[in-house]
């Protein structure tokens, strides 16, 4: 799939997660869908709409796929990965002009660091799917999509005392 349209897809799935809650408040959403503005509920929705994008991916390319080509780890790396790479860019606004005060100016950088992080991890596993994939790399991927699955679904319903799990809005 096209990176970018792939980007587009992934971009569109965190819009539903980042408003599915809010909009029903049904209960069996909230480990999937931004129930708070926090960094951490945002991460969380990158990760699950990320997968669901390649879910979607391979439903589209799994008849295309040959033996040679590593489909699910790198992309299970890229979704464990994605969360991090939108805190990279989304930071550099603030550490280099500080708070935005005009909200859709916030917003939209907002959009342009979601989907290009969702750019930038496309062309990472692009790159990682043509290389020989180790037994031992493939369980260390398994390790980090595991904990963050777990870590997503349990700072949902219990937060720690890190500051990166603060709702803003109670600040």
């Amino acid at each position: 799939m096209n990176i970018f349209f792939k980007s587009l897809i992934y971009l569109f799935i965190f819009s539903i997660l980042h408003i599915a809650y809010d909009l029903t408040h049904w209960v069996f959403l909230m480990p999937f869908c931004g129930i708070n503005e926090s960094i951490f509920q945002h991460l969380k929705m990158a990760f699950w709409a990320y997968l669901l994008t390649n879910l979607i991916e391979y439903l589209t390319v799994k008849d295309k796929l040959s033996g040679k080509i590593n489909f699910w780890y790198p992309r299970l790396l890229s979704t464990v990965m994605l969360p991090w790479v939108i805190v990279l860019i989304w930071y550099l606004v603030p550490a280099l002009y500080g708070r935005v005060k005009i909200l859709s100016l916030d917003v939209l950088w907002a959009i342009f660091s979601t989907y290009t992080s969702g750019v930038m991890i496309g062309v990472i596993e692009k790159n990682i799917e043509k290389n020989v994939i180790t037994i031992s790399f493939k369980v260390i991927i398994l390790i980090l999509f595991i904990i963050s699955i777990f870590i997503y679904i349990w700072f949902t319903y219990k937060l720690p005392w890190i500051d990166l799990f603060i709702d803003p809005g109670v600040l």
